[in-house]
Formats: structure tokens, sequence, C-alpha cells
């Protein structure tokens, strides 16, 4: 953890820790769904990844829509391969903790899940997210095709004016294509089904995302 006296940054690729070759393990089956983790997924199933803080909230919020396949947590946008959790939790990694979610573009829209993302926390915080300070809080959307490139950012617009409306700073989410998914541990996955009264520090500005969600 990060001293909020001090502002955290990226870690340079040549300092960062060396991983392994081999992943960490992780259950093969989400906790509440049932569902492989890994796939195979229904034929139109689409992913997506976002990061917004812990990613313990972070993901409840978006299993528990209808439409969402199935959803895990894991790290990406950083330099060491098949990292742990304290790794990660270090800063000396540079990946930031995210949600993978596979879902039926026909049941739940690419604006429908961006527009959670906006609502549920603030993208403006930076590298942390409330009194989660550090590199791997960031908040993110990382997409699979041109598509969801092009809509997230332009999703990022339309909210990003809507907070400057209500005197809030700009947006610092990172958007680009997905990088390498490291799955978490077992013990990460679904973590709030395994302990309902679990940490969860989502919070979002209060502001509504103007983008449709039909």
């Amino acid at each position: 953890m990060f001293s909020r006296k001090t502002k955290p940054a990226m870690i340079d690729s040549a300092w960062a820790l060396p991983g392994r070759d081999v992943p960490v393990s992780v259950a093969e089956k989400h906790r509440v769904s049932g569902r492989r983790l890994k796939g195979p997924f229904p034929v139109g199933t689409q992913s997506i990844y976002f990061g917004m803080g812990c990613f313990w909230g972070a993901e409840r919020l978006f299993w528990n829509l209808n439409g969402v396949f199935v959803t895990a947590v894991g790290y990406q946008g950083g330099f060491t391969p098949n990292p742990t959790y304290e790794e990660v939790c270090s800063g000396q990694t540079g990946h930031a903790e995210t949600v993978m979610v596979a879902f039926d573009p026909l049941r739940v829209t690419l604006d429908e899940l961006l527009r959670q993302f906006w609502e549920s926390h603030d993208p403006t915080q930076g590298m942390g997210q409330g009194n989660d300070v550090g590199t791997q809080y960031r908040s993110a959307v990382f997409t699979t095709g041109p598509d969801q490139q092009q809509r997230a950012e332009k999703s990022a617009r339309e909210f990003g004016a809507a907070l400057k409306a209500r005197g809030l700073g700009p947006i610092t989410t990172q958007i680009g294509s997905a990088p390498q998914f490291y799955f978490a541990e077992t013990c990460h996955q679904q973590y709030l089904a395994r302990n309902p009264s679990g940490y969860c520090g989502l919070k979002g500005t209060g502001v509504t995302c103007p983008i449709p969600t039909i």
C-alpha cells in the first residue's frame, strides 16, 4: 500500500518484478453461476475488462447484471508475467486490478456496461480509488475490438462533460486494447460471494452518465 503523502507512479518496466512462467492457481468455475471462468463461452459472447479500484466489489457489480455470462478478476496492464496478488499490491508489477466481463450483447448492451462502470466509481482520482491508493487501483477500460474502443472513448467524453458541469476534475481512466489478462487466485474470485460482509470500496460521484442504455 502506498502512503497518501506520496503520489504513486507506474514502475519502469526495467524495475518490475520478474514473475513466473506458470499461472497462479484459479478455480475452474464461477462460485455464483457455476459457469467456466475460462470458457469456452457461447457463440456471440463478447468480453471487456474494467478497472475500478479494488476488484472485489467491482466484480459483484457486474455478475449481478442480466446478460452477463460470467465474470472473473485478474491483473492487466503491467509488466510482470503471472503475478500474485501480493506482488500487484506492492506496486512493483505495473498491473491494475481488473474485472473480466463476458456478456451477451443481445441481452445487455455495451453502453449499459459502460454506464455501470462510469457511475459506480470515481474516474478522476488517478492512481487510486477512495482510500485505496496505488497504481493497481487505477481506473481502466480494456477493450476487445475497434467498436468497443470507439464507444468507450465516446462515453468517456460524454461522462467527462457531465463531470465538468458538476465542477469535478477530468477523467484519468486508461482506455485501450486489452493486454494479457492474468487470472487472480481462487480466493479473490467472487470474493464477496465467499465473504458477504467483506470490503467493498465502490463509490460513485453521484453524476449520471448521459449515454443511452437502450
